[in-house]
């Protein structure tokens, strides 16, 4: 009886570990998409000058693109396609 005692324990047990990684991970990416929504819209600029805050936007947002193109390009070079 205390065997079959001891695998209910053990699968109480893994049952509340996989819970709290699935919240854990879950917070993690909400923690990491609003800092990233943050960053884009230029949350944390300084100031209440809307040309700073717009001026960060923009040049973000062009900073993202010339990334996504960078990564793109080394794709295709790296590939053969490229050259």
């Amino acid at each position: 009886m205390s065997g079959k005692q001891s695998d209910d324990e053990r699968q109480a047990e893994s049952r509340r570990i996989l819970e709290r990684v699935e919240r854990d991970s879950e917070s993690l990416l909400f923690r990491s998409g609003s800092r990233m929504r943050d960053h884009f819209t230029a949350r944390d600029a300084a100031g209440e000058d809307w040309t700073e805050v717009w001026g960060r936007r923009i040049a973000r947002i062009l900073a993202l693109i010339a990334a996504v193109f960078l990564i793109g390009w080394l794709i295709l070079h790296l590939s053969g396609s490229g050259s």
